[in-house]
Parts: C-alpha cells; sequence; structure tokens
C-alpha cells in the first residue's frame, strides 16, 4: 500500500502548492490531500476529529501542532484507536527538504513504519 498524507489545516498554503509543483514535474508523485478539501475534515475541525479521519483513511498526518498534536494522539490511542502515523514538522524546515523528505518516505518506507507515532521531521 502506498503512503498516503493529509496536510492539517495550518499547512493548506506554501506546502501544498510545493507539493503540486512537484507532482507536476516528477514521476515520484506525493499523495496528499488537505484539511478543508472534499471528503476530509473540515476547515476548523478539533484535533481528534482530525486523527479519527486520518485512521480511517489511512493517512498519514502533517501537521506543525506540536503545542496539542501529541496530546490528542496519546488520547486517541489511549481510547483504543490507531494512527497511520503523525509527521511533527518543524517549523524551520526548508518546503524544497520537506518535499524531498515526503518523496524519499513514499518510495523507501512501508506505511506501517509510522504506525501510532510521531515522527519529528527533519
Amino acid at each position: 500500500m502506498a503512503i498516503k498524507f493529509l496536510l492539517d489545516e495550518h499547512l493548506r498554503g506554501p506546502l501544498w502548492w510545493a507539493i503540486q509543483r512537484h507532482n507536476s514535474r516528477s514521476d515520484d508523485q506525493i499523495d496528499a490531500v488537505r484539511v478543508g478539501d472534499g471528503d476530509c475534515p473540515a476547515l476548523g475541525s478539533s484535533d481528534s476529529e482530525i486523527l479519527s479521519w486520518a485512521e480511517q483513511a489511512k493517512t498519514i498526518l502533517i501537521t506543525l501542532d506540536e503545542a496539542t498534536m501529541p496530546d490528542h494522539l496519546a488520547d486517541h490511542l489511549r481510547n483504543g484507536h490507531h494512527s497511520p502515523g503523525v509527521f511533527m514538522i518543524r517549523p524551520a524546515i526548508h518546503l524544497t527538504d520537506l518535499v524531498e523528505f515526503l518523496v524519499l518516505a513514499t518510495l523507501v518506507c512501508e506505511p506501517e513504519e509510522w504506525f501510532d507515532r510521531i515522527a519529528y521531521v527533519p
């Protein structure tokens, strides 16, 4: 199974467009959707709602929300749920480096490697 990503609400802009630029120029596609789009969680959804949707859709959540997401993920897991994973983005990362990381993760990792954990990027 291929790795899929869900961009948290605060990453809808520059990261989304960097992924779109990458996908238009490369055969190594990044499968990403955004909070607020289509069947994804609505803008303003709680962390719990986003984690539940990501679990059901088998998508790794990409977020900058270091203040609340780790506690919400711990609660989510404690309540018997699971997570395909959370990529916690450090604010200083350059978009090009982040896109390269996502491509690498897609090409060389199995989705199970990220299961039920937070990975800090970089």
